[in-house]
C-alpha cells in the first residue's frame, strides 16, 4: 500500500477541495483507495466516504494517539492500493507550538509518510518558490518530506506552467496537480462543511489537472508497524447500547462504533427526530452531537423524551455529547432567536450564538481524551455536579448516572474509563 498526507499551507487554502478532487481522480484510475482525516473533524470524513465507499477514520497524535493511528492504517494495508490522509488546518498548526502534537506535520513524522502540500496560488507566480521553500526547510528539520505540490485557484494553463517551471527551476517538489479558479466551492456552515446528504458532491474532474508521473512519486510505501495486541477482554459483552443517530445526532467517530463492538456491546440505533423510544432492554444510551439547532422544530415535539426521561430517572447510564447535551435541557434558542422546548429532563437552556464558544482538545483527569467545538452556550441558575475534571473546557453535568458535556470523547483513548461509564460503575 502507498500512502501520503495531503496538508495545506493554512486553513482555507483549498485542502478539502484538493482532497476530494484527488480521491475522485484516483477512483477513475481504477485504484482501490481509502482515506483518513487528521484531527477531530466529523464532517470531512463523510465526504471522503462518498467517493471511496470506505469508512474514513480520524488520525492524530493528540486525541487518537500515534499507536492507534498506526493500527487504523494497518487494518487497510492488505486491502487497498493507496491511502490518503487529509491534514488539519495548516501543516504545522497543532495543539501548541509549531508542528507539535495534534498537527499534520507531527502525524506525518510519526507515520513516516510524505506530505503533498496544497497552496492557494491565486495572484502568485514566482512567490511560490520562497513559500514552498520555507515549508520544505521546516519540514525537513522535523524529518518530514514534502513530496509534491497541488496549486489551487490557478488562473489558467499558462499560470500553471509558470508555477510548475518555477518549482522545477529552483529544485522544489514538483507540481503534481492544479485546480482551476472556477472549481466548485464546498458549502460551509458554522461547524464546517455541510453534511453531504444535503447536497450532491461536486464533480471536480473538469477543473483538476494531474501530472500522472509526478503524482505517482509523491506517495511512499506504508511501513506497517507491528502493534502487540493485548488479550481481548470484552467488558460490554451482553450489554445493549442504544445510540441516537440521525441528522441531529450525526457526529460519531467511526472508531468509537468499532470500539463498542470490540468490547462486546450490542448496538441499536434510534432517531430522536423521528420520535423513537429508547430501544427495549437497552443497558445504556449514547446521545452524540450533531445539529439539533437545525431540527429544533421537529425535536420540540419529539416523542422520544418520555422514554428517555424514564431511562434516566431509573438510574441507567447515559452519555450525552455536545448536541446530545442540548437535547436534554428545557429549551434551545436557535440562530434566529426562536426558542424551542427540548426534553426538559435537566433545567438548563441552550442558546446558539454567532461567535465560537469553545474549541480545543480536552482531557479528563482519568486520561480519556476528546475534543470540544461549539457555538452554543449552556445557561442555568441551578448548580449541577460536574462529571469531568478537565484543566480546560466543559466539566459537564452529572445527574444520577447521566454524564453530559460539550466534549466529544474518543473512546479508545482510555477503554476502561468509557466502559465504566456505560456499565454504571
Amino acid at each position: 500500500m502507498k500512502i501520503a498526507l495531503l496538508a495545506g499551507t493554512q486553513s482555507g487554502c483549498g485542502k478539502t477541495t484538493a482532497m476530494l478532487a484527488l480521491l475522485q481522480y484516483l477512483k477513475t484510475q481504477k485504484l482501490n483507495i481509502c482515506s483518513f482525516k487528521a484531527g477531530p473533524d466529523f464532517l470531512d470524513p463523510l465526504w471522503h466516504q462518498l467517493i471511496t465507499e470506505r469508512t474514513s477514520y480520524n488520525l492524530d497524535t493528540r486525541m487518537v494517539g500515534l499507536e492507534q493511528s498506526q493500527q487504523l492504517i494497518n487494518k487497510q494495508n492488505q486491502q487497498v492500493d493507496l491511502a490518503l490522509i487529509e491534514g488539519v488546518m495548516g501543516l504545522f498548526d497543532g495543539r501548541t507550538g509549531v508542528g507539535m502534537d495534534g498537527s499534520s506535520a507531527d502525524l506525518a513524522k510519526g507515520l513516516n509518510c510524505p506530505v503533498i502540500l496544497v497552496v492557494n496560488a491565486k495572484g502568485m507566480s514566482g512567490s511560490i518558490v520562497p513559500l514552498v521553500s520555507g515549508y520544505c526547510d521546516y519540514a525537513q528539520k522535523m524529518g518530514v518530506t514534502i513530496s509534491g505540490i497541488i496549486a489551487n485557484r490557478v488562473g489558467s494553463e499558462h499560470h500553471a506552467d509558470l508555477l510548475k517551471n518555477f518549482l522545477t527551476d529552483y529544485a522544489m517538489p514538483p507540481l503534481v496537480a492544479w485546480i482551476g479558479k472556477d472549481a466548485p466551492i464546498l458549502v460551509e456552515r458554522h461547524l464546517g462543511l455541510i453534511t453531504p446528504d444535503n447536497v450532491e458532491i461536486p464533480d471536480f474532474s473538469r477543473y483538476f489537472n494531474v501530472d500522472k508521473q509526478a503524482l505517482s512519486t509523491a506517495f511512499s510505501d506504508w511501513n506497517a508497524v507491528e502493534i502487540i495486541k493485548k488479550q481481548a477482554i470484552k467488558p460490554l459483552r451482553g450489554k445493549k447500547i442504544a445510540i441516537a443517530k440521525d441528522a441531529a445526532c450525526c457526529f460519531i467517530y467511526p472508531a468509537n462504533i468499532d470500539f463498542l463492538i470490540e468490547q462486546g456491546a450490542e448496538l441499536e440505533y434510534f432517531s430522536v427526530i423521528a420520535g423513537d423510544a429508547v430501544p427495549d432492554n437497552a443497558n445504556a444510551v449514547w446521545l452524540p452531537g450533531g445539529y439539533p439547532e437545525l431540527y429544533a422544530e421537529q425535536l420540540s415535539i419529539s416523542a422520544s423524551w418520555d422514554s428517555l426521561n424514564k431511562f434516566i430517572q431509573a438510574g441507567q447510564p447515559l452519555l450525552a455529547e455536545c448536541g446530545g447535551l442540548m437535547l436534554l435541557g428545557k429549551q434551545l434558542t436557535d440562530h434566529d432567536g426562536v426558542v424551542w422546548p427540548m426534553a426538559g429532563i435537566l433545567s438548563y437552556q441552550s442558546k446558539m450564538q454567532k461567535k465560537l464558544a469553545s474549541l480545543g482538545y480536552r482531557e479528563d483527569i482519568s486520561g480519556i481524551r476528546g475534543h470540544e467545538f461549539h457555538y452554543s452556550t449552556r445557561e442555568s441558575e441551578e448548580q449541577f455536579k460536574s462529571c469531568f475534571d478537565c484543566s480546560r473546557g466543559d466539566k459537564g453535568i452529572r445527574y444520577k448516572n447521566l454524564r453530559a458535556s460539550y466534549i466529544h470523547w474518543y473512546f479508545a483513548s482510555k477503554p476502561e474509563v468509557i466502559t465504566s461509564w456505560f456499565l454504571n460503575l
